[in-house]
């Protein structure tokens, strides 16, 4: 009786664990207005492109990431997903989001044309900011650098001539 006591309360356990690692991996539909204010604060570490190959070819997106199924993503900020419409979108961010629990990821309502009004909107926002750096030393992330595997570029330095 006790053993399964303890199995009982081993399996409800383990279904609490469950449920909570699947409510804090959910992703979100966002429009433009919640998006600009929260990418103020912290711009999104990588834009995921999810449209399809047509639409990708009509629109380019500058720096995106082309999602494909088992695209793996290190990311380092918010994530954030543009699909062909706000259902595939927000599939795509739930998955990626079961993969990476504790990061925000964002689909965007709207699609292409919504996360350019963002991207415009975030520019004009950044570029009346102050034009001095922040105290202390501050380093820039680049663009397109959350996806893992082979590097893109090797950055090296030349040996100082000696005089």
């Amino acid at each position: 009786m006790k053993t399964l006591d303890i199995a009982v309360r081993s399996l409800l356990l383990a279904a609490i664990m469950g449920w909570s690692m699947a409510v804090f991996a959910q992703a979100a539909l966002r429009d433009e207005i919640d998006l600009i204010e929260t990418l103020k604060r912290q711009p999104p570490c990588c834009v995921i492109d999810a449209r399809s190959d047509a639409r990708r070819q009509q629109h380019a997106l500058a720096d995106a990431l082309t999602y494909r199924p088992g695209l793996s993503i290190v990311p380092s900020a918010t994530v954030i997903v543009v699909g062909d419409d706000n259902e595939s979108a927000l599939k795509v961010a739930e998955s990626l989001a079961k993969q990476h629990p504790s990061k925000s990821i964002f689909a965007v309502r709207g699609g292409v044309t919504a996360w350019e009004f963002v991207r415009k909107a975030l520019d004009k926002v950044s570029a009346s900011s102050s034009g001095a750096p922040p105290a202390g030393v501050s380093f820039v992330i680049p663009k397109n650098t959350c996806e893992s595997g082979t590097t893109l570029q090797i950055l090296s330095s030349k040996p100082k001539a000696k005089p």
